[in-house]
Parts: C-alpha cells; sequence; structure tokens
C-alpha cells in the first residue's frame, strides 16, 4: 500500500529545545493512524509541521501524494487536501455555526451545499443550532462544530488533535464513533490522542512517541496488547 503521507527523518527546534528528534512515519490512504504519547512527547509538533503551522523543520521531509510540502505555505497544504482540528477547538465564538461552517469550505464553490449536508448529517445538532453563535455551544458541540469545519472542504487527510480533550465519556465516544464513520466514508486520519486505549480501538495503526522519538510501532492489535505500551498509556499492569 502505497503513502498518503511519509515523514521522514523531521527534526524541529523551538530555540535550543530539540523537540523532534528524526520522526519517520508513514500514513497509506484509508488508514487511521494513531499516535500515542505523554504531553511534551511531540505530538503535537509532529502535526503542526505536517499543516504548516511550524514552518520550516530544522532538517528532514514530509511527502503528501509524492509532493514535498516540508516548506510549503499553510494554506496551499490545506488546498492540497489536508485538514487540521487543533486541539482546543478553536472555533470562532461570535460568529454564527453556519459561518464557522462557511470557512472550512472557503474557495471550493459549488461543493459547500454537499458539504454542509454531510457535516449535517453527521453531527444533526450542529443543523439544529446553525443559527446559534459558536461560543454559546457546549464542549462537546464545539468539537463537534470543529471536526464539521474541517470536513467541508472534503479533504483527503484529516489530522486530529486530542479530540476527546475535556468532553464527558459518552461525548468523547460519541467522537470516535464519527472518526471511525468518516475514515469509512474515505478520508484518511492521522490521530493524536490521550485516550491511548479509545484510539486503538478504531486505529488501523500506531506509533508511540517519547521525547520526540518514535519509539515503538505496529498494527493496533499489536500495540493494545504490547506490554509496555498496556503499562504506561493504557493504565493497566
Amino acid at each position: 500500500m502505497s503513502a498518503l503521507l511519509s515523514i521522514e527523518d523531521l527534526h524541529y527546534h523551538y530555540g535550543a529545545n530539540h523537540a523532534l528528534k528524526g520522526v519517520r512515519l508513514t500514513v497509506a490512504a484509508g488508514e487511521i493512524v494513531a499516535v500515542l504519547g505523554s504531553n511534551g512527547a511531540g505530538k503535537t509538533t509532529t502535526l503542526r509541521c505536517v499543516s504548516g503551522l511550524l514552518h520550516r523543520p530544522s532538517k528532514g521531509r514530509i511527502v503528501f501524494e509524492q509532493d514535498n510540502i516540508t516548506t510549503t505555505r499553510a494554506e496551499r497544504i490545506a488546498a492540497a487536501g489536508i485538514t487540521h482540528v487543533l486541539e482546543g477547538r478553536h472555533v470562532f465564538p461570535n460568529l454564527m455555526v453556519k459561518e464557522n461552517l462557511f470557512l472550512g469550505a472557503f474557495g471550493k464553490g459549488r461543493k459547500f451545499e454537499d458539504s454542509l449536508e454531510y457535516v449535517y448529517a453527521l453531527f444533526p445538532r450542529l443543523k439544529e443550532r446553525q443559527m446559534q453563535e459558536a461560543g454559546t455551544l457546549s464542549g462537546g458541540e464545539q468539537q463537534m462544530l470543529a471536526v464539521g469545519r474541517a470536513l467541508m472542504s472534503r479533504p483527503k487527510l484529516m489530522l486530529m488533535d486530542e479530540p476527546s480533550l475535556g468532553l464527558a465519556p459518552l461525548i468523547a465516544k460519541d467522537i470516535f464513533a464519527t472518526i471511525k464513520k468518516i475514515n469509512q466514508d474515505g478520508t484518511t486520519v492521522l490521530l493524536v490522542e490521550q485516550n491511548s486505549k479509545a484510539a486503538l480501538t478504531i486505529a488501523h495503526r500506531g506509533y508511540v512517541m517519547v521525547n520526540g522519538e518514535i519509539t515503538l510501532t505496529g498494527t493496533a492489535h499489536e500495540l493494545i496488547n504490547d506490554e509496555s505500551v498496556r503499562k504506561h498509556y493504557l493504565g493497566e499492569e
């Protein structure tokens, strides 16, 4: 299976802090790939390098659909088919739900209405609240909106950073079910998630990151049954 995304020997520095130290990972079209690790491991930095929010890594290459996007600007990366659901949702609180969704489809022309119906089918609550200001939504509804906005451009690859963070368990369960549905509908997903067990339940493969390095990789089944993963990331002895 050919790689949709390849990260090759990626290094990134925040000043003197060497945040990424030779990260290598691949994501094939149609996969959900999970990246596991503790806070500060480099997971978010990896996603931000891929989406262009962090420009010009210290070393290495990021290749998407055989194009080198390592130093490509974020808006061009988005136009190429990569969207990024940031940690913390980052909706526009003073705009209505529908206006937030409009922004996700900027420049997509007539595809907008089809995308809107798809998002409303995934998240009926957003349709109910489409004329409501986003800042008045609950945390779970704001996460739905962030995911829906990212889907409006019909991405080939969606980067998701801690989509269950701060959500009640039942709402988080619904979010993971939605990620699986999005993937089944044809969107490839690179998922960073603290809830490692839930992430591995829906993922095809995974990587474990420690101090800016990939230390372990395998299928989701292999990782969920790995003794060190079970102890350090699944809360099992």
